[in-house]
C-alpha cells in the first residue's frame, strides 16, 4: 500500500505504549506497520478497547497447489486481529503471547473475494489469560473462517 512504512520498533518504544495506543500508531503512520504485513499485503485498519480488525485482498501470489488462497492467509489474518484484540487492552509494562489458537475453516478463498476482512473481539480478559473471537468475511459478509485464540498476559521483560 502507498505511504505506508515497515519495520519493527525498539523494545523501549514499544514499552513507551500500552496496547491500544501503539494499535493506533500503527494506524495512524506514527510507528510502522509490521513486516509481515507489507509480505502478506493486509493492515491494521481498526482499534479500539477489546477490537481489532485486518483488511486485504486475496491474490494468486497467495496460492496453494490445489487452486485456492493458502489457509495459512486466513490463519494469519484471524491470529492478528484476535491478537491484536487482546493487545488492546495491555496495559504499558505488560507483554503478552498466543499459546493457542483454533481456526475453522467454512469455505475456500480464491483470488476473486476481493477484500476480506478479519475482525477479532476480546471474549474474556483476566489478569494473565485472556481469550477472544473472530472472523473472517468478504464485504458481501460471506463467512471464510471464524477462530478463538488464548494469549498469556505477563509483566514486560519477564
Amino acid at each position: 500500500m502507498t505511504g505506508k512504512t515497515y519495520g519493527v520498533v525498539t523494545p523501549n518504544i514499544l514499552k513507551s505504549y500500552d496496547g491500544l495506543g501503539f494499535l493506533k500508531a500503527i494506524i495512524d503512520g506514527t510507528v510502522p506497520n509490521p513486516p509481515i504485513s507489507e509480505l502478506l499485503g493486509f493492515h491494521l485498519v481498526e482499534a479500539e478497547a477489546g477490537r481489532a480488525a485486518f483488511e486485504g485482498v486475496p491474490e494468486f501470489r497467495h496460492y496453494n497447489p490445489i487452486g485456492t488462497v493458502h489457509g495459512g492467509i486466513a490463519a494469519t489474518l484471524l491470529d492478528s486481529a484476535l491478537g491484536c484484540a487482546i493487545f488492546s487492552t495491555i496495559a504499558k509494562g505488560e507483554a503478552w503471547t498466543t499459546p493457542e489458537l483454533k481456526l475453522n475453516f467454512v469455505r475456500p478463498i480464491n483470488k476473486d473475494a476481493g477484500l476480506v476482512r478479519a475482525e477479532g473481539r476480546v471474549v474474556h480478559r483476566g489478569r494473565t489469560v485472556a481469550t477472544s473471537e473472530g472472523d473472517l468475511k468478504d464485504r458481501a459478509g460471506k463467512l471464510y473462517a471464524h477462530a478463538t485464540t488464548t494469549c498469556m498476559i505477563f509483566p514486560a521483560g519477564a
